[in-house]
């Protein structure tokens, strides 16, 4: 007989959902290990855990809502400025409160522009979304009075990070700030996308018709994870704002949210390490192939794309299986054991 659906029932099966696998700790092991293991490639790995939490908020709407976006970096921008602005004017001196400022003030943007979004087909919102990049990138090169204009925001001086840690040239302090960042706010998505909120995104992204006619508010959810993922590439783009000392153009550029789905394409979307896994492939290929072949490094990467495609993700990560099916069977004698 089967055994009937009691919030007991559906609490610990939420909870084993959140259970974190072996792999999941062996890779946040292996990833605070750089910090000793690599002392000469702080810049890079600066660089990687910058665009693994950019990747992380697109991932949020995408691989859990559905939404696809390729404006994105408007609110890497605005993080990124509104951060070096706090800086420079020693409005917001102390590094981590002013990143959790620039972070309100992306979200505050996404919020604005998420019912723009919600109009429209997937082609409306990917125009829509692209349209929004270009009018912020257009207002800060027309107010170059605050933003430096195309020359950039200079004279940016950095705190130190909780008035301890100076960011050193080296970029060791920088990198164990983004890479401590990244994980805080993995652990904060993490939970989101494990909750009844996160499900309920998933159903509204298979089915939104069916998700509303059950009784789910599908516009509130997608304004509410739009704003979540607004939030965290204004975090990303305040992290570079303050381990460069410097802001730019460049931040609202169509490049960067290209390269942003070109992440996710190569590490796959809905399960949150897609995109961290997705950063550091892409960036360490940028890295070697523009030493080894700088003028065609892109076309090595669009034959990795086109190698995933014909031959399948299913069957390029089939060496995991073994892995993957421990930890399954790991977590569910832990759900017995809870469930007993």
């Amino acid at each position: 007989m089967k055994t009937p659906l009691t919030n007991s029932v559906v609490s610990r099966a939420l909870a084993a959902r959140a259970h974190w696998h072996p792999l999941e700790i062996l890779f946040w092991v292996a990833a605070f290990s750089s910090i000793w293991l690599f002392p000469g490639k702080y810049l890079i790995l600066t660089e990687i855990a910058l665009l693994a939490l950019f990747a992380l908020s697109l991932d949020l709407i995408l691989g859990y809502a559905g939404i696809v976006s390729l404006g994105h970096a408007a609110f890497f921008g605005v993080g990124a400025y509104a951060a070096a602005l706090l800086a420079k004017h020693e409005l917001v001196n102390e590094p981590v409160l002013a990143l959790i400022v620039s972070g309100l003030a992306a979200s505050a943007v996404g919020f604005v522009t998420s019912f723009l979004v919600l109009r429209g087909t997937d082609l409306t919102r990917i125009m829509v979304t692209l349209g929004v990049a270009f009018v912020f990138r257009e207002l800060a090169n027309q107010n170059g009075w605050l933003t430096g204009g195309a020359d950039g925001l200079q004279g940016v001086t950095m705190q130190p990070i909780l008035g301890l840690f100076r960011f050193d040239m080296f970029g060791h302090n920088g990198y164990v700030y983004c890479l401590t960042v990244l994980f805080v706010m993995f652990l904060l998505a993490r939970r989101i996308v494990n909750s009844p909120f996160g499900l309920s995104l998933l159903s509204i992204k298979n089915n939104p018709l069916r998700a509303s006619a059950i009784g789910i508010n599908v516009n509130f959810r997608l304004v509410a994870i739009y704003t979540i993922a607004a939030g965290y590439a204004g975090v990303a783009g305040a992290l570079l704002a303050q381990t460069q000392a410097f802001a730019s153009l460049a931040y609202f550029d169509f490049d960067r949210s290209a390269d942003l789905l070109l992440v996710l394409i190569i590490g796959g979307t809905g399960y949150l390490y897609g995109g961290l896994i997705g950063a550091f492939v892409f960036k360490f290929m940028h890295d070697y192939l523009s030493v080894l072949t700088p003028q065609y490094w892109p076309f090595w990467i669009g034959l990795l794309l086109v190698v995933i495609v014909m031959i399948g993700r299913e069957r390029i990560t089939s060496w995991t299986l073994p892995f993957r099916k421990l930890g399954g069977r790991l977590d569910w004698r832990r759900y017995r054991k809870d469930g007993a």
